[in-house]
């Protein structure tokens, strides 16, 4: 899978070093508000204040098994609020993104306390066993790379840590871009830190199976020259 010509020229690295994971389209968002500075979420110790005016009937939202409302960041990167209406949230971090919807709802509530969470951020590893890959959810917001190939279970007894390869989706070219990393050394450390982005795609290198290839590609041959060979003989007799 993801082979490469020998001449392929990777991205740039450095412009994938990202700090924090961004929203993307498709995300589930789960917010939680409140007012005077969230005075009633230390009072209540675990008591949440939903929004007023909300319905079960926008497409856009969902409830989950906890009775928590979810919104879906559409494909062109907006999502519809309660109150708001649709804004624009895709490319923002989480806490960049509350830090606005606070700054856009004090317009119409006092000291407003967002808390914002994303329920549905994963990524595909395959951890370079050959044919065995794994979707990741990524429960802490700053995944780093090292920490989603440790979910996986590490790189496998055929990964080669020297040719990972971390495919992004790139929203200003709307391809994707590939970038070679090297794992294999103590330098490769700073890179083992880098924050992973949501449907990123971690592809470690599998070693070749050298000797069941072969077997492989010559076992139609030695059929062919066994069953000549065994109608030569019945022939004969």
């Amino acid at each position: 899978m993801f082979k490469t010509p020998t001449d392929y020229e990777y991205a740039e690295l450095s412009d994938t070093l990202d700090t924090e994971a961004k929203i993307t389209p498709n995300n589930l968002l789960q917010l939680n508000f409140y007012t005077g500075n969230g005075y009633l979420l230390i009072e209540n110790s675990i008591g949440t204040s939903q929004l007023a005016g909300t319905t079960r009937n926008n497409s856009n939202m969902n409830r989950g098994a906890n009775n928590q409302i979810t919104y879906l960041v559409d494909k062109d990167g907006t999502v519809k609020l309660p109150v708001l209406g649709r804004i624009k949230i895709a490319g923002y971090s989480i806490r960049d993104a509350e830090y606005m919807l606070e700054d856009l709802y004090s317009q119409y509530y006092n000291e407003p306390f967002v808390q914002l969470e994303v329920s549905n951020n994963r990524v595909i590893v395959s951890p370079g066993s050959g044919g065995e890959a794994r979707v990741i959810t990524l429960v802490n917001a700053n995944t780093t790379l090292l920490e989603a190939l440790a979910l996986a279970g590490g790189i496998a007894d055929r990964g080669i840590a020297s040719k990972i390869k971390l495919i992004r989706y790139n929203k200003d070219t709307d391809k994707r871009d590939v970038y070679l990393i090297d794992l294999s050394t103590i330098e490769g450390l700073e890179l083992a830190d880098m924050i992973v982005q949501p449907n990123d795609i971690i592809y470690v290198e599998p070693l070749p199976l050298l000797a069941s290839e072969l077997v492989r590609e010559i076992a139609p041959i030695i059929t062919l020259v066994t069953t000549a060979a065994l109608l030569i003989a019945l022939i004969q007799n």
